[in-house]
């Protein structure tokens, strides 16, 4: 091909491209600009939306108190039907801001209103416009139910902790004024230092289970757990006991399922288990019997403690599980107990997915039955594995005895076992706390 051809030939392919690309970006639908942007949301549309997101409830009212905007949180709260504020308490702090007077207030809504229960809301009034003439008002509504309580319960608990340590600090103070005017009576001296001992004991095994029962409560992540015998625990329990039994004349006759086995931490389940044989104990008259024991249902192994004391009163079972209540407040020095006992046998069911239940009447016993989840089958071999052929430690106290048989003033032979009876028990998972 010669020179000129060649030229031509791509002069003319050159301008076919030319001509295509140009043809192709002068069309109608060939958009060379960018994409037009989204209008801007108005300051409106923007605030409406952050007020929709807002945890605290809000509200706001016109100058007649006419609803002109609640968010969902409001009318999650229940306190705005329509356009309608249903809380006088609420429509008269509205009024009280207007006036310039009160801004904050606690109000209680009823539980019909809110629904799952009364709360309490503390409201901030807030004037969006000044003059002479009322205006609108906002209202913002924090649910205060949760805070108040906790507040409750501190106070309440630093009242108890002071009242329950007054007792042995006083006690131990004139003990000593007693110790040094018996100076020349040796056997006065020995009276009363035995007795400063019972103080200090008494002293130091509140505050340990003081120190117990924060742990249980706090932040601290619970020990692994690992596959813990109920045998070996029952009987850590009956040894632990078996001195203050005999004290008494008791006997604790222990009996039920063997081999069963749970995921938990063992010394925590042991304690458990000790402070209801305890509290049995210490609510027993003397020359009675105790049963301990155990068995699995329903994926859960429990372990019942049956005594046949004084009973409690239906109207102190749903709170013999709280922190220092107890049923006879005058009992208190015969028995010992700290009042924290049973507190921290609900908090160790809870941290291992259990519960404690009581069923009991007045003059015939009561039975505390403590639920704890079974191991699974694979983690029981693998600790009968690595512990090989251990053989169990001697139980203490009577001989083996079927619980459901043990107390003679209970009732009828199963609920010693079972537990509670439907409609007579309290169940404590993450709830209320102890009679020791």
């Amino acid at each position: 091909m010669s020179p000129t051809v060649a030229l031509v030939v791509g002069l003319v392919v050159g301008g076919a491209l030319v001509a295509t690309v140009l043809l192709r970006y002068n069309r109608p639908d060939f958009d060379r600009s960018p994409p037009p942007a989204a209008p801007p949301l108005s300051e409106a549309i923007l605030a409406r939306r952050l007020i929709d997101l807002m945890d605290p409830a809000v509200v706001f009212l016109d100058a007649d108190d006419v609803v002109v905007l609640a968010n969902p949180p409001a009318r999650a709260l229940g306190v705005v039907r329509g356009t309608r504020l249903l809380v006088p308490e609420l429509l008269e702090l509205a009024k009280d801001v207007r006036s310039g007077r009160r801004r904050r207030l606690d109000v209680d809504l009823p539980g019909e209103l809110v629904g799952g229960g009364p709360r309490q809301v503390g409201v901030h009034g807030i004037r969006l416009e000044t003059g002479a003439l009322p205006g609108p008002v906002a209202l913002v509504l924090m649910d205060v139910t949760e805070a108040r309580r906790v507040e409750v319960v501190r106070r309440d608990f630093v009242a108890n902790v002071g009242h329950e340590l007054k007792t042995p600090v006083g006690a131990l103070r004139l003990l000593a004024e007693a110790v040094e005017d018996a100076a020349d009576d040796p056997e006065t001296v020995r009276r009363f230092s035995a007795r400063m001992t019972h103080e200090a004991e008494r002293l130091s095994r509140l505050v340990r289970e003081l120190i117990d029962l924060s742990r249980l409560q706090g932040g601290e992540p619970l020990p692994e757990l690992v596959p813990v015998e109920v045998d070996r625990v029952v009987a850590e329990a009956v040894d632990r006991t078996g001195l203050a039994a005999s004290a008494k004349q008791i006997t604790i006759a222990s009996g039920g399922q063997h081999g069963l086995v749970v995921r938990g931490v063992e010394s925590q389940l042991a304690t458990a288990v000790t402070n209801l044989l305890a509290n049995a104990v210490a609510y027993s008259p003397e020359g009675t019997r105790i049963a301990v024991g155990a068995r699995g249902r329903s994926g859960f192994a429990e372990i019942t403690v049956t005594d046949s004391g004084i009973g409690i009163p239906r109207e102190d079972r749903s709170r013999v599980f709280e922190r220092f209540y107890r049923v006879d407040q005058s009992r208190a020095s015969t028995t010992g107990g700290t009042g924290l006992g049973l507190a921290i046998v609900k908090h160790v069911a809870s941290n291992h997915g259990g519960s404690v239940s009581v069923w009991s009447e007045e003059g015939l016993g009561s039975t505390f039955t403590l639920r704890v989840p079974l191991a699974a089958q694979v983690d029981v071999e693998a600790s009968s594995a690595a512990a090989g052929a251990r053989a169990l430690p001697p139980r203490g106290g009577s001989p083996a005895l079927d619980p459901a048989g043990a107390s003679a003033g209970s009732e009828p032979t199963g609920d010693a076992v079972a537990g509670p009876e439907p409609g007579g028990d309290v169940v404590a998972g993450d709830a209320p706390k102890g009679r020791t």
